[in-house]
């Protein structure tokens, strides 16, 4: 069997060539492209976000320099609407950190370092090129767009999906982590590789040289069986397997797998919690509120975006928050015990 473009090809190497393509020169986001973020809903999510990031520096015993660090940066929205609150409440905090972000595209970086200028970004291609010391990280809707394999039951064995012609096509499996011994007929499994290993790479360096990280994305807190691959084209579903470069390919998060693969490499997990639940512990509705009364003629989109993003029928339920810490940090905003 011959792999690669023109042939039958792993559905994961499949993802990672459709990602590179759909972002290497467009802006996805917003009502003119294919899909909308948290950021772009409400600026009090970037806002409580950078006030998390403000609590946990404190508790880190504020080390100075500290890095910022954003994974897949969207425009830009996120960061520019955290450091204006951290500057707002905690000038310290805002003095000490040096902001890295971490992003390949040009057509982002562009939108990038135009929003955030002043806050003299520091850009790389990847997680291993940030430099050493003390880091609070953020991520977004980062996790989801991370390459996945998918594995199928079939009989008393797992085939595994290619790509071919617009097509899944099933192959012997190859190896693989965590199958499970016994499913049912047709069961599919999905492992995305590339998640595990960045929450270990993350939980190695944060147990290391101290810090956090903060993860909001979208699937089960619990490992389980399921096919979620998707995709998105102007805001409508469209079919994942068309032309790379197409749509936006993406699948649920296994949290428990990142949060396993964290621990195994030293850090600390909490959570996942539902994503409203985390965003009302943290302010997000008084903020809104707030930012409602300030601007009268925008009170309807103020309140009805906090809504979206806590409601149990829009974010508030699917998104999970999960954090990586350093051993140390045993209570984080949000992730209390009741």
């Amino acid at each position: 069997m011959t792999e690669g473009a023109e042939g039958p090809e792993r559905l994961d190497r499949f993802m990672a060539r459709a990602a590179a393509a759909y972002y290497a020169g467009r802006d996805p986001f917003g009502a003119a492209g294919d899909f909308t973020t948290s950021p772009e809903i409400s600026q009090a999510f970037g806002e409580c976000l950078g006030l998390w990031t403000a609590v946990v520096w404190q508790a880190m015993g504020r080390p100075d320099p500290v890095l910022l660090v954003e994974l897949g940066p969207g425009r830009g929205t996120l960061m520019a609407d955290a450091l204006r609150a951290i500057g707002g409440v905690m000038p310290a905090f805002r003095a000490a950190l040096r902001l890295h972000l971490v992003e390949q595209s040009p057509a982002l970086r562009e939108a990038q370092a135009s929003r955030l200028a002043e806050a003299t970004p520091q850009w790389h291609d990847d997680l291993a090129a940030l430099p050493p010391g003390p880091a609070l990280i953020l991520g977004n809707e980062i996790l989801d767009a991370l390459p996945i394999r998918q594995f199928v039951r079939r009989g008393h064995r797992w085939t595994e999906r290619f790509v071919q012609n617009g097509a899944f096509a099933e192959f012997e499996a190859g190896p693989a982590p965590s199958l499970p011994p016994e499913a049912p007929e047709g069961a599919v499994q999905e492992i995305s590789e590339p998640a595990r290993a960045m929450a270990a790479a993350l939980g190695a360096r944060l147990a290391a040289q101290g810090g956090a990280a903060l993860f909001l994305d979208y699937g089960p807190a619990r490992s389980g069986l399921g096919d979620s691959l998707q995709a998105l084209r102007q805001h409508r579903r469209a079919d994942p397997l068309e032309p790379p470069g197409s749509a936006d390919i993406t699948a649920h998060v296994d949290f428990q797998a990142v949060a396993e693969a964290a621990r195994a490499a030293g850090a600390a997990t909490h959570g996942p919690v539902p994503q409203g639940l985390f965003l009302q512990s943290l302010g997000l509705v008084t903020r809104a509120a707030m930012l409602a009364r300030a601007h009268p003629a925008s009170a309807g989109h103020q309140l009805s975006a906090a809504q979206r993003l806590i409601a149990p029928e829009g974010m508030g339920r699917l998104f999970k928050a999960l954090a990586l810490c350093h051993p140390a940090l045993t209570s984080l905003p949000g992730f209390e015990t009741p």
